[in-house]
């Protein structure tokens, strides 16, 4: 266990000991929460980009993911003889 000081600004800085020993290197997100014994607990949280499709976007999707008349035919084939 290490001790650290909060600064005036409300800040806590890590020990590079235990950033090491967990892995943690470069901007990384942290979830922060506390326990009803007092205790800060830190996990770390996966951070992903979210992209958002416009409703011609979305169409663009749904026309690609069509079957051409052939490649119906064929599944149609297909789930025939599975019956």
């Amino acid at each position: 266990m290490e001790l650290v000081k909060l600064g005036k600004s409300g800040q806590v800085s890590i020990p590079r000991a235990i950033l090491r020993r967990l892995g943690i290197a470069g901007d990384q997100t942290f979830l922060i929460d506390t326990t009803p014994d007092g205790a800060i607990v830190l996990k770390q949280a996966g951070v992903y980009p979210l992209e958002i499709y416009s409703d011609g976007r979305v169409r663009e999707f749904d026309e690609g993911d069509r079957l051409t008349p052939a490649e119906a035919e064929k599944v149609k084939r297909a789930l025939k003889k599975t019956r």
